[in-house]
Order: structure tokens, then C-alpha cells, then sequence
């Protein structure tokens, strides 16, 4: 898969051996926490500390990003806002430009033009991709119920 031209790439690397563990000792650190709100007490630039208060949901999406870090997956944030290109899009879903064309042109996900260029909103493109995941889901539940009454 390409990345983005808007990604902000972990250094232009997959992360190291250091920098998983500690991703993995942060995450343990904030799921102690779960309940509430999280406390971070860290040092400031002059090593004197102050203490960050983070949210539930804002604990959630570190812990989310620190799990893909702490396995040593590339990781890359798209904010919901963001138009993507066609390119980009195809690159999220993993699917061929023209593949993704033919979806745009099926009414299967709402795109823009903007000059004679099709952008997608990436929201849209987040929606689409997790009915297609529930879909799916649900397909592979029913086959798996079918097979379960041949047994």
C-alpha cells in the first residue's frame, strides 16, 4: 500500500524495537487508568513535571494508536474532515483506483468534483468501509450457521 501524500509517517519507518516497548509500557500505564480520567505526570523541557489529564476517549484513541505501535504496524492518522483523492481512498480501502472509480460511479460512495477531480470526504469513506466490514461479518456468521447444521 502507498502512503497518503497528507500521512505523517512514524519517521518514514516502521518503529523500533525501543520504541514498541515503549508504546507497550505507555499502554499499560493508561489501561491501569481505564476508569475516569487518566493522569500523566511527565518533566517539561527544564525536567520539572506537571501532570496532563487525558479523557476517556481521549485515552481510548492513544491506547488504539499505541497498540499498532506497540506491534510495530505502520500507523497513519486521516482526520474525518480530510478530502481524500481517488488514489488515497484506494489505497485506505486496498482496492485499485479503477476499481474505486467503478464504485463512485455506481453511487456506492458519495465523492465531490472539484474541477474535473472526484475527492471523497474521508468520513464517507470510513462509513462505507465498516458497512462493508458488518456485511461481511454478517455474511461469514451465516455461513458459519449453515455449516453448523451439516455437522
Amino acid at each position: 500500500m502507498t502512503v497518503p501524500a497528507f500521512a505523517k509517517e512514524f519517521g518514514g519507518r516502521l518503529p523500533s524495537a525501543n520504541e514498541q516497548k515503549a508504546a507497550n509500557q505507555l499502554r499499560t500505564v493508561l489501561a491501569a487508568q481505564a476508569a475516569g480520567d487518566a493522569t500523566l505526570r511527565v518533566l517539561d523541557d527544564e525536567k520539572k513535571p506537571f501532570e496532563i489529564t487525558l479523557t476517556p476517549g481521549l485515552s481510548n484513541l492513544l491506547m488504539e494508536l499505541l497498540r499498532h505501535v506497540g506491534r510495530g504496524d505502520a500507523v497513519t492518522l486521516v482526520p474525518v474532515e480530510q478530502m481524500l483523492t481517488t488514489q488515497q481512498a484506494a489505497d485506505i480501502l486496498n482496492v485499485s483506483r479503477p476499481f474505486l472509480i467503478s464504485l463512485l460511479e455506481k453511487g456506492e460512495i458519495e465523492y465531490s468534483t472539484v474541477g474535473k477531480h472526484r475527492r471523497i470526504k474521508a468520513e464517507t469513506l470510513f462509513a462505507y468501509k465498516a458497512a462493508k466490514a458488518a456485511k461481511r461479518s454478517a455474511a461469514l456468521e451465516e455461513l458459519a450457521e449453515l455449516d453448523a447444521e451439516y455437522l
